[in-house]
């Protein structure tokens, strides 16, 4: 499967570069970065710290997609957007891995799946998606006197609060209490909050060096609690994840769909 890498000078670009020449299944077919990035120009194997590989990196996303097909995109909300309309014109698979999107951004993703597949996930390990999975379940065993706390931790550069992995675990618990998120959010509490309101699902960011990423679900009951976590020590977990999602989506119908879809995880 012809593959391009969108923002391929980031530190999930490169490593999608890397996790491609890895994959027997997928080649390099191209790769994007912004006008003005020093990486234009430069070979896009160089620039993820190996070999040559032949591909050069592009700012023109339109002729690097018409040879792909489908394209990995961790990159920002509006950037996505756009590349999520761009891969629709063009008829291939778009693999999204952006976080921080707003509904105006989610909207350009669901126009593009009228026509073709779209891969969306907050966290595209598998580790994450069981995890959420289980959240679900559990939600759905216990009331709402047990309180529900995501807490979640990644390096100093991550520019969105909480993590899309932190709202995929949040969605899940909502899920299982058969209720909407939005409708019990809270976010991180600073000064004199009051009582904690039953029934909402609390979220809390750290943020400080390296850290890859790190989340943990607290069901806080009278006198006991369930912690469910997950840990995340290399980001090629989410380049892996990208890739097994473009491969499986490769000769699907049209359509919006998460990595429960790609990991069958729907009967968990």
């Amino acid at each position: 499967m012809r593959l391009v890498v969108v923002g391929a000078a980031g530190r999930m670009g490169r490593t999608l570069i890397k996790a491609i020449a890895e994959n027997p299944g997928c080649m390099l077919s191209g790769a994007v970065e912004r006008p003005g990035s020093a990486a234009v120009g430069q070979d896009a194997g160089f620039v993820a710290g190996m070999a040559s590989c032949g591909v050069l990196v592009t700012d023109e996303p339109g002729s690097a997609f018409a040879e792909a097909d489908g394209v990995l995109d961790f990159t920002t909300p509006d950037a996505t957007a756009e590349y999520s309309s761009l891969a629709a014109q063009v008829g291939i698979v778009h693999v999204v891995g952006t976080t921080g999107m707003e509904p105006v951004h989610f909207s350009k993703l669901v126009r593009a799946a009228r026509t073709i597949p779209v891969v969306q996930s907050g966290n595209m390990s598998l580790g994450v998606n069981i995890l959420a999975a289980l959240v679900q379940k559990v939600a759905a065993i216990l009331d709402k006197e047990w309180d529900i706390e995501v807490l979640e931790m990644h390096h100093r550069m991550k520019v969105d609060a909480p993590s899309g992995a932190a709202l995929l675990l949040g969605e899940a618990a909502a899920s299982g209490r058969q209720t909407i998120l939005s409708d019990h959010y809270v976010a991180g509490r600073d000064g004199c909050t009051g009582c904690r309101t039953v029934g909402t699902i609390g979220f809390a960011a750290l943020r400080g060096g390296t850290v890859v990423g790190d989340h943990k679900v607290v069901f806080a009951g009278a006198g006991e609690r369930i912690e469910l976590s997950h840990i995340a020590e290399d980001r090629s977990l989410f380049a892996q994840g990208a890739i097994k999602a473009a491969l499986w989506a490769r000769n699907r119908e049209h359509g919006l769909y998460t990595m429960s879809d790609v990991l069958g995880l729907d009967g968990l």
